[in-house]
């Protein structure tokens, strides 16, 4: 739908906006002025807050074995410089790998010149995709920490988190297949699905004890949701509806 829409647009840049997305007054006036300031800047991402004006994450790496299969949590704690989050906020813009895109402001002739969103993401990692190729193409990215957007996060996917996971996985796996090394990529189709059963095993051990939760109990559901989607060999009719 972003590409669509972005093939009718005649500005100089675009801004993808999440329907649950809040600018502060003047975000977007602060955005566009650093991108007409840094014409090496290709893609700018704001500091997403929540209602209460907590930081949420802005900034992702570009996908690894590190991020994939560890904590992200806590790469970010311990090894700051190489994974910025909220953890450790900035009061400076900085280059970086990725921004979330809830607020993503690119150029029109980037956009144009990588043709708009690879449209094999259907749901997640679509924005890191394009930053990836950004940077292919001698762009930076960069986080603004002084362009402020309040953002519902998770809300899109709140009432098919099942579902919303598959998206996740199924776009991990793509962006493994189109940026990682042949060995990254096959580390993570084996090692992601073992660590789906072994965490189902964990599951059932604790089942006694915790089967009353409800958040035990959709983690749970989603579990074995994505364990049926690889044993069906990852149809692309399982997950989020495309229509």
């Amino acid at each position: 739908a972003v590409d669509r829409a972005a093939e009718r647009s005649r500005g100089k840049y675009l801004l993808l906006l999440n329907s649950d997305a809040r600018l502060e007054p003047d975000a977007l006036e602060r955005a566009v002025q650093w991108m007409e300031a840094n014409p090496q800047c290709g893609v700018a991402g704001a500091q997403l807050r929540n209602e209460d004006g907590s930081p949420q994450n802005s900034i992702a790496n570009f996908p690894n074995l590190w991020t994939e299969l560890g904590n992200k949590a806590l790469l970010r704690r311990l090894f700051p410089e190489r994974f910025p989050g909220k953890e450790r906020p900035t009061d400076r813009p900085r280059t970086v790998d990725s921004v979330i895109g809830a607020f993503f402001l690119t150029r029109a002739d980037l956009w144009k010149r990588l043709r708009g969103m690879d449209e094999g993401f259907f749901f997640f990692l679509e924005e890191t995709d394009f930053c990836y190729r950004a940077r292919q193409a001698g762009f930076l990215v960069h986080h603004l920490p002084d362009v402020h957007v309040w953002h519902g996060k998770g809300r899109s996917a709140a009432s098919a988190p099942a579902e919303a996971r598959i998206e996740y996985w199924r776009s991990r796996y793509r962006y493994f297949a189109l940026h990682a090394p042949r060995g990254e990529e096959i580390c993570l189709r084996i090692a992601l699905p073992l660590r789906l059963v072994c965490e189902l095993a964990g599951d059932l051990l604790l089942f006694p004890f915790f089967r009353g939760q409800p958040r035990y109990r959709e983690r749970m559901k989603t579990r074995w949701a994505l364990l049926r989607w690889h044993l069906a060999g990852k149809p692309d009719r399982m997950g989020l509806p495309r229509d």
